[in-house]
């Protein structure tokens, strides 16, 4: 590790690029000294901002990303820091997540939500997936730029969202109403996806405003997580789109 005690891991040259390019707080660059010359744009960089640069060996860095993919290059940044609630409240967009478990689902969402122009994702702080080098790297740099707001209770974190004027709607695949018939997605919406295999979670499947489903044509029951979130997400992106028009 690097001085400053413990340090996350953004491993990948995509997601370093992007952290650099977020100004987020990195301690230190680390490069695979068999890639030095591939990754010297990123060491050049992270020297301009006065930024350590070192070189390791391949082992040192699989054991620093847990053997997540770093591709000759890793940052250790700052622990990660989550923005509050009220950060999201005056946004058209927030994307919820009720409990995904899987950090690479975790990194797609968030690469989702920030492509969409999200305000925030919003997170459960227990039994759920949170930034993680796996969740970096699948994040492609989402995470350096997009809002993470960490709550204790996502229903209680809904019900602020809906006092700040945002509906709430429900990613369900048992739901009777299709997503492309939901006039709620009109509006200013929190999005919410629920835990990989199992669906949004009683109390907040209660608590939305509406429940939604994707419609599907094959023999399989349901989207990925990530795969299901992008669909609604630019469900909504495309009807804001054709209303600005």
């Amino acid at each position: 590790m690097s001085r400053g005690g413990r340090s996350d891991v953004i491993p990948g040259r995509g997601p370093v690029r992007e952290a650099l390019a977020a100004g987020r707080e990195l301690r230190e660059i680390v490069v695979d000294r068999k890639v030095a010359d591939a990754t010297s744009d990123i060491a050049e960089q992270a020297r301009a901002a006065d930024i350590p640069v070192r070189q390791a060996t391949r082992h040192e860095m699989d054991t620093l990303t847990g053997e997540v993919r770093h591709q000759g290059v890793l940052a250790l940044a700052a622990p990660f820091a989550y923005a509050p609630l009220d950060q999201a409240t005056d946004g058209d967009l927030v994307i919820v997540l009720d409990g995904v478990t899987d950090p690479r689902n975790l990194g797609a969402i968030a690469r989702v939500a920030e492509l969409a122009g999200a305000a925030a994702l919003v997170i459960r702080d227990r039994r759920a997936a949170a930034p993680s080098p796996a969740a970096e790297k699948a994040s492609a740099g989402a995470l350096s730029w997009l809002p993470i707001i960490k709550v204790t209770n996502i229903t209680r974190a809904l019900e602020s969202l809906s006092d700040a004027g945002l509906w709430t709607v429900g990613l369900e695949g048992g739901a009777t109403t299709s997503i492309w018939d939901q006039p709620l997605l009109d509006e200013r919406i929190a999005l919410v996806i629920g835990e990989e295999g199992q669906g949004l979670s009683r109390l907040v499947a209660e608590r939305v405003d509406a429940r939604v489903t994707i419609p599907m044509a094959g023999h399989l029951d349901s989207l990925n997580a990530s795969t299901a979130a992008a669909v609604a997400t630019f469900e909504w992106c495309r009807r804001r789109v054709q209303t600005e028009v």
